[in-house]
């Protein structure tokens, strides 16, 4: 990929962007570590929100460790049995705190019919994988088993995330899918990051704003760093060939962002093993344009795709999980320690002047998610 120019960003981004590269600038191990200490301060305890409440929780590993979670809720009113959302921050596996991810998470859960499960998992600056996906696959499953005292239905469990969390959510999907253990109903991925190769075009030289390849290649070389064989689909999904099986899901992605390639063709490879999938590829987008530009128009067409689509999987999608035998297993509540603290894509224009609403097009949110990818174009 040749490398991005500012004239390559939506002019309505340009502005963000400019800040955004003095901004996230960390490209190594230490960098990730002194990244993760800033996010930890300005956003840990601290939950942004219009519509939802977030509760701190932990889990008890299986060593005695506590894991953190939040729990997030809508402050106004509750369905019964509402979806269950496994929801992964980003942050490349080094960095970040699940508070961080308000914004989405306050606009599927607001109107009460979701409830989010959003853990801290292990940083890869701590334990490389399967650390990460460790702690996350173990709330899944706890989320299946105590389903009823959190209020959400255990046929109707939901993973998504951006960046890192994508890629997490993604091989939950695999681990699901291969154990049999607990069964995924629909996954929302936003820029996963998906494969440690970086072969695609997409993901060579470049440098645009918030995640470029050389923050991906230190990432993924940290999260992977005491792999001494052939690396496994569930450290990178992109990996594997037949995602036949898998549930339904729908995504986004700027064209800008080094995770694009690899996003496509993981959605073209679910589309082809008969996945019920929608992907929409962004003009002129970086990495997090959705909620790091949360009020340009773009981004906010981005976010009623999200929420439509995220809308129209909970009225058809659906896993059914049976009732576990003992519901302590395999986690239960904890105080938490308060002294420690590709096929060719259809073209679509994007109405400038309507910043809320998606274009109606057979991809366009609100509709099912069907096999098809689309490409937003200025």
């Amino acid at each position: 990929m040749s490398r991005v120019r500012v004239s390559d960003i939506r002019s309505e981004l340009r502005p963000s962007a400019q800040l955004l590269k003095l901004t996230y600038t960390a490209s190594s191990g230490p960098a990730f570590e002194r990244f993760d200490r800033q996010c930890t301060r300005k956003y840990q305890g601290k939950w942004r929100s219009w519509n939802t409440l977030a509760e701190e929780k932990a889990i008890v590993r299986d060593d005695g460790r506590i894991l953190r979670i939040l729990v997030a809720r809508s402050e106004k009113r509750e369905k019964k049995e509402a979806t269950g959302l496994l929801w992964l921050h980003d942050g490349g596996f080094a960095y970040g705190v699940p508070e961080q991810e308000s914004i989405l998470v306050d606009m599927l859960c607001g109107d009460g019919s979701c409830v989010a499960v959003l853990p801290d998992y292990t940083k890869s600056t701590e334990t490389p994988y399967p650390a990460a996906l460790e702690d996350c696959y173990r709330i899944l499953l706890w989320m299946k088993d105590n389903a009823d005292e959190l209020g959400i239905n255990r046929s109707q469990l939901f993973v998504g995330g951006p960046g890192a969390g994508g890629g997490l959510a993604a091989a939950i999907c695999l681990r699901a899918r291969d154990v049999g253990d607990v069964r995924v109903a629909f996954q929302m991925t936003v820029a996963p990051m998906l494969d440690d190769r970086m072969e695609s075009e997409s993901s060579r030289e470049n440098n645009a704003p918030v995640w470029d390849s050389r923050k991906n290649r230190a990432a993924w070389d940290l999260y992977l760093r005491d792999m001494k064989e052939e690396i496994p689909v569930y450290a990178a999904p992109g990996r594997e060939a037949d995602l036949s099986g898998m549930p339904a899901a729908c995504g986004i992605v700027g064209d800008l962002d080094p995770l694009k390639d690899e996003t496509v063709l993981y959605f073209a490879k679910m589309k082809k093993a008969g996945v019920p999938v929608s992907l929409r590829v962004y003009h002129g987008c970086f990495h997090s344009f959705e909620t790091t530009a949360v009020a340009s128009n773009v981004a906010m067409n981005a976010q009623r795709y999200l929420i439509d689509s995220f809308k129209y999987a909970q009225k058809h999608y659906y896993a059914h999980n049976a009732m576990p035998e003992d519901p302590e297993l395999p986690g239960a509540f904890a105080e938490p320690d308060k002294a420690g603290g590709p096929t060719a894509a259809e073209e679509n224009t994007e109405p400038p002047a309507e910043a809320g609403t998606a274009p109606e097009t057979a991809a366009a949110a609100g509709t099912s998610p069907e096999e098809n990818t689309a490409e937003e174009n200025a």
